[in-house]
């Protein structure tokens, strides 16, 4: 089942971001819970999730950022798209893509983006079969 997070899944979304490229959980303290529930409240931040009989399985998150150009339309950023190891190759990260497409164009989004540190042809090729390039922009990082 595809659907936003809900305040109660903070746990089961640690959880899985191990999966991502975390080496751990952060300490569960103020500053954790605080950040949490500023993203629960943002109308802009979307964390997307599949669940499969209660278990979050996949998720990504979908940022509207509000835009002056493109004839004021906002865009969508997507990151932290992850799948746990056990349920990879089902389409349920794709499903969470798919969800945060309709969010975009739901807040009339001229474009959506997002960046991966994979160098895996097979991360690639999923980006691409989910409609992403890599022809139109080049991205820059700067890391702080």
């Amino acid at each position: 089942m595809i659907r936003e997070v809900n305040p109660e899944d903070l746990d089961q979304m640690l959880e899985l971001y191990l999966f991502l490229h975390e080496d751990g959980k952060p300490e569960n303290n103020r500053h954790l819970r605080d950040v949490w529930n500023e993203i629960i409240e943002d109308k802009n931040h979307h964390i997307i999730v599949n669940e499969i009989d209660g278990k979050i399985v996949s998720s990504c998150v979908c940022v509207i950022i509000p835009n002056l150009t493109r004839d004021v339309r906002p865009y969508a950023f997507i990151e932290n798209v992850v799948t746990h190891d056990e349920y990879r190759g089902n389409g349920y990260a794709t499903e969470c893509l798919d969800h945060a497409r309709k969010i975009a164009l739901k807040e009339n989004c001229y474009k959506m983006m997002l960046l991966t540190g994979s160098k895996k042809q097979s991360t690639l090729d999923f980006y691409k079969k989910a409609g992403y390039n890599s022809n139109d922009k080049t991205a820059f990082i700067q890391w702080l």
